[in-house]
């Protein structure tokens, strides 16, 4: 086992993991190790990576099953569970998705009937200015709940739709707001303000009051981390019980990811 920290970033999300480097094999205790790191922080963090894409994939399986993104509208590379993040174009086409608009807090496919799991992303090019990420620990979240709203949102159920059609299955994807994790049998919210359409089987007017002022809690900077990304930041999460956000930045700036994504449910 090649011998490596672990550094919580904030009191209630993310960690950094120092002394790795990801394009090197995984042995099998620090694959346990970063598991174990990813179910307590929710993010990891590796700086000044330098990997291929095959590295990239071969890191994901750490996590789970990597698969090719279910919304990529792109032709697959030569690794097809790389998708590339990116406001760049070639022949006057995107290269990749989400070009350089501000992303408001979700949960990775939280509008599929299977949702995501855990994510990576790997920067190759950042802008100067904006892009960054803040993810949102949901544990915490949950945890700073009084009894009464805890009760009050047990055994509730959200329904999510993606802002484009095509991405949407037949019928709403609909989660339990109050999950528990199947990994460490700990509660946690299981919410994406940005796909939330409304809570099932509550009139209109209240589901919305609900979903707003659960929007307004979980949003709070005391359950967040930001990263500004640079060149060779690598970071993996887990969709479960994290959140995260984008903020926007020029358009004239380059930013290049790569991208992983697992899916799985997000509770038992």
């Amino acid at each position: 086992m090649v011998p490596f920290n672990i550094v919580p970033l904030s009191p209630s999300v993310a960690a950094g993991v120092y002394g790795l480097q990801l394009r090197d094999p995984i042995d099998p205790e620090t694959a346990a190790a970063l598991r174990r790191a990813l179910h307590q922080y929710g993010v990891l963090y590796f700086r000044e990576q330098d990997q291929t894409e095959a590295d990239q994939v071969r890191t994901s399986r750490t996590f789970g099953l990597p698969v090719r993104h279910p919304t990529s509208t792109l032709p697959p590379g030569p690794i097809p569970e790389i998708t590339l993040v990116s406001n760049l174009a070639a022949d006057g086409r995107p290269i990749g998705a989400l070009a350089n608009d501000e992303i408001d807090y979700h949960a990775d496919l939280c509008f599929l009937h299977t949702p995501g799991s855990f994510s990576t992303l790997y920067a190759l090019e950042t802008p100067l200015t904006g892009g960054e990420t803040t993810w949102v620990g949901l544990e915490a979240a949950y945890q700073a709940l009084d009894d009464d709203w805890k009760n009050r949102l047990e055994g509730l159920h959200v329904a999510y739709r993606h802002k484009r059609p095509e991405y949407n299955p037949n019928h709403p994807a609909i989660h339990l707001l109050i999950s528990t994790h199947r990994e460490t049998g700990r509660k946690t919210l299981y919410y994406s303000p940005n796909h939330a359409q409304y809570i099932v089987g509550m009139p209109e007017e209240e589901s919305r009051a609900l979903l707003d002022e659960l929007t307004a809690h979980v949003s709070q900077t005391r359950f967040a981390w930001t990263l500004q990304w640079q060149t060779g930041d690598f970071v993996v999460w887990d969709n479960r019980c994290t959140m995260h956000r984008r903020a926007s930045f020029p358009a004239n700036e380059r930013r290049l990811m790569k991208r992983t994504q697992g899916q799985g449910p997000p509770s038992f």
